[in-house]
């Protein structure tokens, strides 16, 4: 137990340091866009841009897209409402987040799992410039810290389970 509280510890402080840089004019705006950009549109774009493209390996890409999500998002539900961890703007007095989150807990981060779950399938599939997508990736999770709606541990978690679900979805179906 001992453990974790001293990770929820360093979280908050890191979340803390993190949330700082948000402070800077500049960032808010690239942190909302990022973070928007995790919305999951994204999601459903990409695979009407490969059909458009008529890419190789469409199929391929919308099984594993499909199968990735429909498991991510009962993962991510049920860890989530088991959890209850509060959002950072619960969980720590006097702060407010700059956006409003679409739901009420933190753990794990949603838009996290869902950006590394398609950076991860995209990158199994068509390969290509694999550091853009983690770094697209990354970047979203990094906004959602810099908007105060979770804490750097919910994100490291979300990208863990993002991309793990996505391997592990690709195995299954002899993608990978």
């Amino acid at each position: 137990m001992e453990l974790l509280n001293r990770l929820q510890r360093y979280d908050r402080r890191l979340f803390a340091r993190v949330f700082r840089q948000g402070e800077r004019r500049m960032v808010i705006p690239l942190a909302r866009a990022l973070s928007r950009s995790g919305d999951g549109y994204l999601h459903l774009l990409l695979p009407l841009l490969a059909w458009q493209l008529a890419l190789p390996g469409l199929n391929a890409f919308i099984t594993l897209l499909a199968v990735s999500l429909g498991l991510e998002r009962a993962l991510y539900w049920s860890i989530k409402n088991s959890l209850k961890r509060p959002r950072p703007q619960q969980a720590v007095p006097g702060l407010r987040s700059l956006i409003t989150a679409s739901d009420q807990f933190s753990f794990p981060s949603g838009h996290s799992s869902g950006a590394f779950l398609l950076a991860t399938a995209l990158v199994l599939v068509y390969g290509g410039p694999v550091l853009a997508m983690y770094l697209w990736a990354a970047g979203v999770g990094l906004s959602r810290v810099l908007l105060g709606v979770h804490f750097p541990g919910d994100i490291l978690a979300g990208a863990l389970m993002g991309s793990g679900i996505a391997l592990f979805t690709a195995a299954q179906l002899g993608i990978a």
